[in-house]
């Protein structure tokens, strides 16, 4: 005979049973940092001819953005908002990284990303590489380029305008919003430090 005290006992037993087999199936499985598939392996080449890795973005907050010097609007723009969010950081803004990587390799050499960053804050990191890396690198972020020529010769390059906000580990947090005041948007960086 079943009594109520016994069929709680077993109640609590097998609850118990439960978050054990949980708890191990949590222990036991892999777990993916970073859930977004946004941001993975890279290895590119900074305006200063080092070779830089996603291993960089490990450690303080940083913010990627993909684009090219001859870019008549969008880039600068949104180099110019990275810039004022620095000012807005204050001395913050030592503790976060940007890297600008180019979609144009056949034009953005290290030496071209130099002298094109010269106009914008001295903390962003211009990225260059062969096209099979900057394509490794569009690929990791989900990123698109494509080269779309123009009638007087020459081309530009259609890409994703996103500036992507990667935390400590390099893991993808959101589109920075840069709508938005400086100061709110440095405030959600510092909230990452």
């Amino acid at each position: 005979m079943i009594t109520r005290r016994t069929s709680l006992s077993l109640l609590i037993a097998l609850a118990g049973l439960v978050l054990m087999g949980l708890i191990a199936v949590l222990v036991v499985l892999p777990q993916k940092p970073n859930q977004s598939g946004i941001g993975g392996p890279f290895s590119l080449v900074d305006q200063k001819g080092q070779t830089v890795t996603e291993a960089a973005l490990r450690g303080t907050p940083s913010l990627v953005f993909f684009g090219f010097t001859h870019c008549p609007d969008v880039c600068p723009t949104a180099l110019f908002e990275i810039s004022e969010l620095y000012k807005a950081l204050g001395a913050n803004g030592d503790r976060m990284k940007t890297f600008f990587i180019t979609v144009d390799p056949e034009r953005d050499t290290p030496e071209a990303l130099r002298a094109y960053l010269d106009s914008f804050d001295p903390r962003i990191i211009g990225l260059s590489g062969s096209p099979e890396a900057i394509a490794a690198a569009m690929r990791a972020y989900r990123a698109f380029a494509r080269k779309v020529p123009l009638e007087s010769g020459g081309y530009v390059m259609d890409h994703t305008a996103l500036v992507y906000l990667m935390d400590k580990k390099g893991d993808f947090v959101a589109s920075m919003n840069f709508d938005r005041p400086p100061e709110e948007n440095a405030k959600r960086v510092e909230a990452l430090f």
